[in-house]
């Protein structure tokens, strides 16, 4: 455990001193991402309802932790592979699950503003009265964990020239076609049916329902798909890692 902790602490230390220079613009681009879906998709909508109102400000913190584990780590860990950075890192003496917790703890840190803005958001601009849950933490650190571990395996399943065309397609998706804004049944029924299998929905819907509970109370079903997307997502992962080439 010490080893694992020391290397984790090292190789955070590392992200860190490499991407000083730009951690700032990140944490901007981050912040402005989730203030304008909250914002601008607000636009679209002529009469907002609370129920409209809370769709945004929830959509925008999983976009944004979206944006992060999905889009931009898998965008950074291909240019390390291109470089031979990521075959040097996994040549250290170090757990490869450590690698990973140190990426998406600097990760983490440039979404929690974005977080933030979005709630104060909620309350500020569209006035919601919020009754979170204590099982808002949880619903956050399956959405990372979901995240990361889906951008890990697409950045070392995936050839670099194709991992652009896959996170742009994901955020696509995830902007425009992807019951996160929006309500389900708003879709095709061919469309929300595939949204059945995938994890954008439930992430959604874990947010929304612990930042504001429902009277029926927090769904499970959520918790269940996103712990099977995690733990698929990290055993792929892993195993990526580990493999000799």
């Amino acid at each position: 455990m010490r080893h694992w902790s020391r290397s984790y602490y090292f190789l955070l230390k590392w992200n860190v001193l490499r991407f000083r220079s730009v951690l700032p613009l990140h944490i901007t681009v981050q912040t402005l991402l989730s203030a304008g879906v909250v914002l601008g998709y607000a636009f679209l909508i002529p009469h907002l309802t609370p129920a409209n109102a809370l769709y945004l400000s929830t959509g925008g913190m999983t976009i944004s932790l979206v944006m992060v584990g999905m889009v931009m780590l898998p965008s950074t860990l291909s240019y390390r592979k291109e470089t031979g950075l990521l075959e040097f890192q996994r040549s250290l003496p170090v757990p490869r699950m450590s690698m990973m917790a140190a990426d998406a703890t600097m990760w983490i840190v440039v979404a929690i503003p974005g977080l933030v803005v979005a709630m104060l958001l909620a309350v500020l601009r569209f006035h919601l009265r919020l009754s979170p849950s204590p099982m808002v933490i949880p619903a956050l650190a399956l959405v990372v964990v979901g995240s990361v571990s889906v951008g890990y395996t697409i950045s070392y399943l995936v050839k670099p020239v194709l991992v652009n065309l896959i996170t742009n397609v994901i955020i696509v998706v995830t902007m425009m076609f992807a019951p996160i804004n929006f309500p389900a049944e708003r879709l095709p029924d061919w469309l929300a049916a595939i949204h059945r299998f995938l994890p954008f929905e439930y992430m959604a819907q874990a947010i929304r329902e612990t930042v504001n509970v429902p009277r029926a109370g927090v769904s499970a079903l959520p918790f269940v798909v996103m712990t099977i997307w995690a733990v698929l997502g990290l055993t792929v992962a892993t195993r990526a890692l580990t493999r000799r080439q």
